[in-house]
């Protein structure tokens, strides 16, 4: 994936104003809002809601968590990666017990930005990190499968996966119904969305191809009048914003079944959110994340998300990436694309009715497949070993059958089992000394993730004017979550012209990126 540059620094900003760049990021909304508005859609239908629950969302990341993030460039709004999750439990627990949940998860993420935790969620494996994401994905497109057929998901991953052969099988090329014609419109979307991909010229590489392919779909089932099921919206925009009405709407929060529900959702919705800012961070150089800032500006969301009967919300890359390949410098970008949200559920309702469910179906049958990416698994294969890309295949399956909460639970647990082996090597010594022109940065004893949020804030106060000596001479154990917090703290160094050098132990250097 290409990506753009931006540099603006805060500094600048505040010299030249809060508009000086207005045309950028007036653009780069438009980008992302035409990015957001068809997954706002078709996360809420893979979650198990009405569509108009992921448009709010999508608002209300929009105007008020763009407006406190501490990522100015990451655009909030519901994500893919909390669909599974919220599917199950709407599933179990009906909708109206979300909101107060949600309300609940809210306050989680309030109260660990507040304790400036918001640095303890860097330090989670990647390898459980990228097989929890690629779960999702699987159960995401094996849901989605059977929308494309014009028929709800099964209540289970399994269950989705045994169902498939059978609307395969029953399909009946001869006599076309809706379901044949609602598959016809899924695959066209699909198509769009992937032949966009290959030929598109770059004067219109910006043009997501996800609104192309609905754009499409919507087109053929409007001019033939094809009977297949279309997405239902409220006919005003005020009846998607449902505020509680009763005291009884608090009494779910009585049950610690729905506690942890809203624990599940705060950690996973934390954790999700705070990854894809340091993704955002390594695509410009511009101003770093503030990573409790960004937490608590995520629970306020989450707050208000429960309070009007939303989804929940996360920091979400691909809409994040649009914004930073736009070219957007402040904020503002991401406030405006809730705008454009607004505005068209309160202008233009009747078009969206008009979009075909197979068509979304289609847009989260893609997204799901990008996020089970093989890449990551043969990355850690090939940089740390075996043991990491066990991690994320145990997380994998887990994921998809059992239940989200499971799988992470059981990844973490093995990232804590890989360090068994150091248990006495474990506490990080670190030493900082000036020396001529450069800074060196020794560390020694045991690199790994318990002492992980400490590293991160040593390495980001580092000056960014002088090269850096990183001295591991003396590490004893570096794990996978360290090394990759290392190799993408060097690459960003050196993509800003940083002349770093790295020495040490052969085996501590090998998965780094250690030459120039």
């Amino acid at each position: 994936m290409t990506t753009a540059t931006t540099t603006a620094t805060s500094s600048e900003a505040t010299r030249s104003g809060p508009f000086a760049h207005f045309g950028r990021d007036f653009t780069a909304s438009i980008v992302v809002f035409l990015v957001a508005m068809p997954l706002c859609m078709g996360i809420a239908i893979a979650s198990g809601v009405p569509p108009e629950k992921g448009l709010v969302t999508g608002i209300i990341g929009g105007l008020v968590v763009g407006l406190l993030a501490g990522s100015p460039l990451q655009v909030s709004g519901p994500a893919a990666g909390l669909a599974v999750i919220v599917f199950e439990f709407v599933r179990e627990h009906g909708l109206e017990a979300l909101g107060p949940v949600l309300l609940l998860a809210g306050v989680f993420q309030l109260v660990a930005g507040a304790l400036r935790l918001g640095g303890l969620f860097r330090a989670i494996s990647p390898a459980v990190v990228h097989g929890m994401l690629a779960g999702i994905g699987a159960l995401i497109v094996i849901g989605q499968f059977h929308i494309l057929f014009d028929q709800k998901p099964m209540s289970s991953g399994l269950e989705n996966m045994a169902m498939m052969p059978a609307r395969i099988l029953g399909l009946d090329p001869g006599n076309v119904a809706s379901t044949e014609l609602a598959l016809m419109l899924g695959v066209l979307t699909m198509a769009v969305m992937l032949g966009w991909e290959k030929v598109r010229p770059k004067s219109m590489g910006l043009v997501p191809g996800a609104l192309l392919g609905v754009v499409a779909a919507t087109a053929v089932a409007w001019i033939m009048g094809l009977d297949v099921a279309r997405i239902a919206v409220p006919e005003s925009i005020g009846a998607a914003f449902t505020l509680p009405t009763t005291t009884g709407w608090f009494s779910p929060l009585g049950n610690p079944t729905l506690i942890v529900a809203a624990l599940a959702i705060a950690f996973i919705a934390s954790a999700e959110t705070l990854l894809s800012a340091a993704a955002v961070d390594r695509m410009h150089d511009g101003v770093r994340t503030k990573y409790d800032k960004e937490l608590r500006a995520q629970g306020i969301g989450n707050l208000l998300c429960g309070l009007f009967g939303a989804l929940p919300m996360t920091g979400v890359i691909v809409r994040s990436s649009a914004n930073v390949q736009a070219g957007a410098r402040t904020r503002l970008s991401t406030i405006l694309h809730g705008t454009w949200i607004l505005a068209f559920i309160a202008l233009l309702p009747w078009l969206l009715r008009e979009v075909p469910m197979a068509a979304l179906g289609g847009v989260l049958v893609v997204t799901g497949w990008r996020l089970v990416s093989l890449s990551h698994v043969r990355h850690l294969f090939h940089n740390y070993g075996a043991f990491p890309a066990v991690i994320w295949a145990v997380t994998f399956v887990l994921v998809v059958t059992t239940d989200l909460l499971t799988g992470v639970l059981v990844g973490l647990a093995l990232t804590v089992l890989e360090l068994a082996p150091h248990f006495r090597n474990l506490k990080l010594n670190v030493e900082e000394h000036e020396t001529g022109e450069a800074t060196r940065l020794a560390l020694g004893g045991g690199a790994t993730f318990l002492g992980l949020t400490r590293l991160n804030k040593v390495l980001e106060k580092l000056p960014h004017g002088r090269p850096v000596h990183l001295d591991l001479g003396q590490l004893k154990v570096m794990d996978h979550t360290t090394a990759e917090t290392i190799s993408e703290w060097l690459n960003r160094r050196r993509q800003s012209g940083h002349a770093d050098r790295v020495t040490g132990p052969e085996p501590i250097l090998r998965p780094l990126p250690v030459a120039a």
